[in-house]
């Protein structure tokens, strides 16, 4: 018997919905974004997202000047994506949140750079006309700001970018005149010698902000100082010896320091064979620094140290040396070597090293200056600016540099001289320690003792208006004050006006105000002077007599004026007379040649950019304070930017010019280590965005913890584009399965879906609150977190996986708008849409901008929408509760189902059979689900057994789950194994119902 072939199963293929969309699941990032982004400047989105939120409530975030020099790297990379998620997130919320970019375009690191070209060229800068240099610097500043400002706007970052702010405009060159003027007439500038940060080889003055350090090895002598008078009889031709790692300060010392408490003991040595020792004498040391000394003697001069008695020959106490005078070993010299060196009481003084006595150079150590001041010595400005002797210095004139590690050497020239003159006891260059380095040249720095003008932070601020004692004002305030804590009193000086903007300024992260604030305690006066070119000039006549600087606000007046309309060439001896007008005569004055610091620069940037009127949208419309709402750098801006904006906004107005701080860490590599170029272990952001696109790098700066040092490398970007694809596959479903999706296919009230859609608007809600505090803690990292979780969990592994099935299979001829359940579906695809989109937006702003094109591609720019409203959904708690201890249940039942899977015992779940059971307790919580649905099985069943077995439990749940494969047939439409199919490939009855088949 012939058998008779079974019937060709028919194909359903052309019955089922399959999502459909043009937003390919391919990227292409690279060509795409700078297409969207020609767009963007074609329509001048910027200024359609400032009408559209004109009069709403403001947000201003005031953009910390970058340095115009060089390419962006990825530390600016990084900064500007946090600034642009501030400002687009504030826009989201529906606040006018204008961003205006603006350089920092003065300084030694430009000047430099030119001077770089000038050498190269074999030119000197000091023989071309000061204006024509300045003008080259002007130059090379304009074109790193274009460069840089291109790099940024590719990178996605929005905001005014043809009106930016540069500190090298006339009109901001004006303003920092202005403000440097107002300090001058409220009398706090003073003009000083102290000892600053020097670098010999940019010939100018450094802040601290300029300065890095670095471990060096360094040569360390100890020297030997003849008693030649002291109370102490037995003291006079005794030697007191001293320690230091910087022998080139020697030949500027005029005086000894002792700490009063310590004691010291008058060491013997009978060791007379060593001519660098002479005859067999007395050497005074710390007591508890003779053991370290003498070793140090030992390995220089080998026997010698072994010589020194074990017990002194007098122990005395450090304030009873009062009155003891010593004389300088090269005393032979005459002049200033020959005067005597007295010993004087330093409270600083320790035995941590050295030999517990401290030779004093005035010119080059602050504690040094300050002892030395105090006993009427004072500096003698041995040392130029070029690190060499002055010429007519009677020991090494016109030698150096000082910072040259040849010229400190055990057999250099200080040493050398020393040796024979009998004050050597010991040199060797192996001492290890850390070292202030300019930041730019990466050149050696030294304290040296210059005119410089300052601020000084202790005066008290007459100008300043004064404040209620802080126990007053903490009722008033609102308890916003603690009254226990050191703040502005009546009569504030600097110091204490910004110590209470402290106060009452918001960190982010918090430990950034005791980071700022011990800076601020601690600092010393404000070097205001730099002795450069490229700069804003300290504007200001000195009496040629009185040594004091003329301050005449109709003199000022004319100084700002000319400066708004030629900027900083406008200061010169040209026109000095004309600033001075009939009243004074040039002759008698003495103009100021020096520059300000940058920091001063970028510090006054709020008073130019905030209160000028030049950029309308940052004109406070509730006529509030200049305040703007944040400023956002890196931590180093503690002691940079940060704190150059608070003292220079306190000192003329009183408080600070920001309500919030945030601060993030630095770009590390891959492996933690600090990126340099020499290294060859930098990311170059140009290069990730021709080669991965800006979004990625977006992605990665608002995934990563950015309040701490963090990384980045190949592999971590690699992770960053999975985590990319798999959120713009969430888009890419949610744009395929809302094809065609009408307003007559919606479901608007929540209370008609079925329970799993209203459980998913929960979540939703709950994330729609989360995301909204993420954004007011400035957490933007738990935002995109956030965002990914639900792209990710909550979405694609189980609510679009549960509801695939409904999407494709409950449309049909006798269902044209689907059943509700699947109207239900899509209208909450549709509100998820709407709500992720946003979300997305000030992240992936490429991206979002494409998703929302594709769907509403007449509609405008994504990124002029406002955040999207949740809806209410009633009875969340209790929906929560029964579906996160159902998933429970589901992610139980696949580990179950996936050994079957492996052992191909089934194919896939919808062939498995599931009988569930579970605790009395959340029996009660679970029944009712379809779980057969729930699962994506073919059969599931669900009941009671007992109370809560501890061997089974699963979070908080008693759970036994069995799983077998199913003898139902298969639907040869939506292909789930059910009872009602008869043979594999017929209908079941909702696919006949759909199709009207029946």
């Amino acid at each position: 018997m012939t058998d008779t072939p079974a019937p060709e199963a028919r194909d359903y293929r052309d019955t089922v919905f399959l999502p459909k969309t043009d937003f390919p699941m391919k990227a292409g990032l690279p060509q795409k974004e700078p297409l969207i982004l020609a767009k963007w400047l074609e329509s001048n989105l910027e200024g359609q997202i400032r009408e559209s939120r004109k009069g709403r409530d403001q947000f201003i975030l005031h953009d910390g000047p970058p340095y115009a020099n060089g390419d962006m790297h990825i530390g600016h990379a990084l900064n500007h994506i946090l600034k642009d998620m501030v400002v687009r997130t504030q826009t989201l919320k529906g606040k006018d949140a204008p961003y205006v970019p603006g350089w920092d375009c003065h300084g030694l690191p430009i000047e430099w750079k030119v001077e770089e070209q000038y050498r190269k060229k074999k030119l000197n800068k000091d023989e071309v006309p000061v204006e024509e240099f300045r003008a080259e610097c002007r130059a090379y500043a304009q074109h790193w700001v274009d460069t840089q400002r291109e790099q940024l706007k590719r990178l996605g970052i929005g905001g005014d970018w043809d009106h930016p702010y540069l500190t090298m405009d006339y009109e901001a060159e004006a303003t920092i005149v202005r403000e440097l003027l107002k300090f001058a007439a409220n009398d706090m500038l003073y003009r000083g010698a102290k000892p600053v940060m020097w670098s010999p080889v940019e010939k100018t003055a450094l802040a601290e902000a300029e300065v890095e350090y670095e471990d060096i090895v360094s040569t360390q002598i100890d020297v030997a100082f003849e008693i030649v008078e002291s109370p102490i009889a037995e003291l006079v031709g005794a030697h007191a010896v001293i320690w230091t790692t910087t022998p080139w300060t020697i030949p500027v010392n005029q005086a000894l320091a002792y700490g009063p408490d310590i004691e010291y003991w008058l060491v013997e040595s009978f060791h007379a064979e060593n001519p660098a020792i002479g005859e067999p004498g007395l050497y005074l040391i710390a007591k508890d620094l003779v053991k370290d000394a003498v070793s140090r003697f030992k390995k220089c001069f080998g026997d010698f140290g072994a010589s020194f008695f074990s017990e002194p020959k007098l122990s005395i106490k450090g304030s009873d040396l009062a009155g003891t005078i010593a004389r300088h070993p090269m005393h032979a010299l005459g002049g200033f070597f020959a005067r005597p060196r007295p010993f004087l009481a330093g409270d600083f003084v320790t035995t941590d090293s050295g030999t517990g006595l401290v030779h004093m150079s005035p010119d080059h150590g602050e504690d040094d200056f300050d002892l030395c001041k105090a006993n009427g010595i004072d500096p003698v400005f041995a040392v130029e600016g070029d690190g060499k002797y002055r010429a007519d210095w009677g020991w090494l004139g016109g030698q150096g540099s000082v910072i040259n590690p040849k010229f400190n050497a055990p057999d250099g020239p200080i040493c050398t001289d020393l040796r024979e003159s009998g004050g050597l006891l010991a040199a060797s260059a192996d001492y290890k320690h850390s070292y202030p380095h300019s930041w730019r040249s990466k050149a050696k720095v030294i304290y040296r003792c210059t005119p410089q003008w300052f601020v000084p932070m202790d005066k008290v601020m007459t100008h300043i208006e004064p404040k209620a004692p802080r126990e007053q004002r903490w009722e008033s305030e609102g308890g916003a004050i603690n009254p226990a804590e050191e703040g502005l009193c009546d009569a504030p000086t600097l110091r204490q006006a910004a110590m209470h903007a402290i106060d009452r300024t918001r960190f982010v992260p918090e430990k950034g105000r005791n980071r700022i604030g011990s800076m601020v305690k601690d600092r010393p006066d404000w070097v205001l002077s730099r002795q450069r070119a490229w700069g804003v000039p300290i504007t200001l006549f000195v009496d040629r007599k009185t040594g004091q600087y003329l301050n005449d606000p109709l003199v000022n007046d004319r100084i700002v004026n000319a400066v708004k309309e030629g900027g900083v060439d406008a200061w010169s001896d040209a026109r000095a007379q004309e600033y001075l007008g009939d009243a004074y005569n040039a002759a008698d004055y003495e103009r100021i040649t020096d520059i300000l610091d940058v920091w001063f620069d970028s510090g006054c940037t709020h008073a130019f950019v905030l209160e000028s009127g030049k950029w309308p949208a940052l004109v406070r419309q509730d006529g509030g304070t200049h305040s703007a709402d944040l400023y956002l750098e890196g931590s180093d801006q503690h002691r940079g930017w940060f704190q150059s904006s608070l003292l220079e906004s306190c000192g003329t107005r009183g408080q600070a010019p920001y309500k919030a701080v945030l601060t993030h860490g630095f770009t590390m590599d891959s492996k933690g280590f600090k990126q340099s170029k020499s290294l060859g272990n930098t990311t170059d952001p140009v290069k990730v965005m021709e080669t991965n696109g800006a979004d990625i790098i977006r992605l990665w700066a608002l995934s990563v913890d950015f309040t701490e040092d963090h990384r980045i490398g190949d592999e971590i970007l690699k992770g960053v584009a999975d985590q990319y694809r798999k959120l713009r596959n969430t888009f890419r479903y949610l744009l395929g399965a809302l094809d065609g999706f009408t307003e007559e296919e919606r479901i608007s009230d929540v209370a008609a879906m079925p329970e799993l859609e209203r459980y998913m608007l929960s979540l939703l809600a709950d994330l729609d609150a989360k995301m909204h505090r993420a954004v007011d803690d400035f957490d933007f990292n738990g935002y995109t977190r956030l965002l990914a979780d639900f792209c990710n969990e909550d979405l694609s592994a189980f609510y679009f996986d549960i509801r695939k099935d409904v999407l494709y299979c409950d449309l049909g001829p006798a269902a044209p708008l689907g059943t509700d359940t699947r109207r239900a579906y899509r209208s909450v695809l549709d509100v998820l849409f709407h709500a992720l989109v946003r979300y997305a937006a000030p992240v992936l702003v490429f991206t979002s901008e494409e998703v929302w094109g594709t769907r509403y591609p007449e509609a405008g720019s994504v990124h002029l929408l406002e955040w999207a409203i949740s809806p209410v959904i009633e009875g969340r708690d209790e929906l929560r509760h029964r579906y996160n201890a159902a998933r429970a249940v589901r992610a139980r039942v696949n580990e179950e189902i996936e050994p079957l899977r492996r052992d191909k015992i089934i194919k896939s779940s919808l062939e498995a059979e599931v009988g569930i059971r579970i605790d009395d307790d959340n029996f009660a919580v679970l029944s009712g689900l379809d779980w057969a649905e729930f699962l994506i099985v073919s059969v599931a069943s669900i009941e009671a057994a007992g109370p809560i077995d501890p061997s089974l439990s699963q979070a908080g749940m008693s759970i036994a789950v069995d799983v077998t494969r199913t003898e139902n047939h298969k639907c040869g439409r939506c292909w789930r194994h059910l009872p009602e199919v008869e043979t594999d490939g017929a209908l079941c009855n909702r696919c006949e119902t759909v199709l009207d088949a029946g």
